[in-house]
């Protein structure tokens, strides 16, 4: 197989994190979040762009909830908004040509194997699963449904007409454990303490009124419609969703935790030197598979200019001192890599390959 390029994202590894305490009774859905069920459930971060910090702050506010039990993966998300409108109404059409709410799941963190699910303003959804992410190859198993799966929308406005008073749209999903249980590890959901790797994203796109409807803005000099604006979560540093080693923290918390915005969140039985980054101390071992990540990244890009990987480090770490100490053992063959460095205890080896899996042994 020839390997094509993999553009390396341009940011400083810090994704955010996310303390989702367990849910209180159930949840009657009906896209509101002013109901007793959210209450103790903290507020995300506002959405900023996917590039981050480099683009301005998106101009409409978007933030999530989550909460967990023993059947459901709850999330909440409100979107502002003063031009509502939606117009595909059948299941897994291509639901970001519509402006949408996105989220996506990586239960075991190895980037193969995770979930996508997008839902527009008519409470119409796409969801599916991504075997690898295209970089690698995918493909994308778009016939695969979240079994199961209850969802909502609540508008506060008019929902495809421009001359309401429109202020937002808000959104609420249940996706049972045992459908997302499929790419976890172990085959299970998770446990009080651990972790899945999860990001959301807004697709929006600008939007006029003509003959009292809703049309998207055309660029006149190429005669189709302006780029969408992607707002996410935690951020990308590239315009692409499917780079899930971005992706944040979510820790599920236990029957005793409690929430709240900026209260620091631990993950179970954290190491003391790891580091920390924002109000999650990120486990050093995170470090060690960003790197390897990095490596990854330039030997896809030497293959794509050259047709072979290389063994040499200091062609792969460009100076760069954290990649050149990690000292990884590279084996290369025709048309495959293998890197692997130790974990930060010396306990155990984490890999990485050509197509992007990573693994621990």
């Amino acid at each position: 197989m020839k390997w094509s390029a993999v553009p390396e994202p341009d940011i400083e590894y810090a994704p955010r994190s996310y303390l989702c305490l367990r849910a209180e009774g159930g949840l009657t859905l009906d896209g509101r979040l002013d109901k007793a069920f959210w209450d103790k459930a903290p507020w995300t971060e506002d959405f900023v762009d996917i590039e981050g910090g480099r683009k301005q702050v998106p101009s409409k506010r978007t933030r999530v909830k989550m909460l967990w039990d023993d059947e459901y993966f709850y999330f909440g998300a409100e979107l502002a908004d003063d031009e509502i409108w939606a117009t595909l109404t059948e299941r897994d059409s291509v639901i970001f040509n519509d402006n949408d709410f996105e989220i996506f799941i990586d239960p075991d963190g190895d980037t193969h194997r995770y979930y996508e699910f997008e839902i527009n303003a008519l409470n119409t959804v796409w969801d599916l699963l991504l075997v690898t992410p295209y970089r690698d190859g995918g493909p994308p198993v778009n016939g695969w449904d979240i079994q199961g799966l209850r969802t909502a929308v609540h508008i506060d406005g008019e929902l495809n007409n421009p001359y309401a008073d429109n202020r937002s749209w808000s959104v609420e999903v249940a996706m049972p454990w045992s459908a997302l249980k499929e790419c976890a590890a172990g085959g299970r959901p998770p446990l009080a303490g651990e972790c899945w790797r999860v990001n959301f994203s807004r697709v929006q796109w600008r939007v006029e009124t003509q003959d009292g409807r809703y049309r998207k803005q055309v660029n006149p000099a190429t005669g189709k419609p302006y780029p969408e604006d992607n707002w996410v979560w935690s951020p990308q540093g590239i315009v692409n969703m499917h780079y899930p080693e971005l992706w944040g923290y979510v820790v599920f918390g236990g029957a005793g935790a409690t929430g709240g915005e900026g209260q620091e969140v631990r993950r179970a039985q954290q190491p003391q030197h790891a580091e920390r980054h924002g109000d999650f101390v990120l486990p050093p071992d995170e470090l060690i598979k960003w790197r390897l990540r990095r490596l990854y990244y330039r030997q896809r890009n030497h293959y794509a200019e050259h047709g072979r990987f290389t063994d040499d480090l200091a062609l792969l770490a460009q100076g760069e001192t954290d990649l050149a100490a990690l000292a990884p053992a590279i084996e290369t063959g025709t048309g495959r890599f293998q890197l692997s460095a130790p974990s930060a205890d010396g306990t155990e080896r984490y890999w990485i390959r050509e197509d992007g899996k990573l693994w621990k042994e």
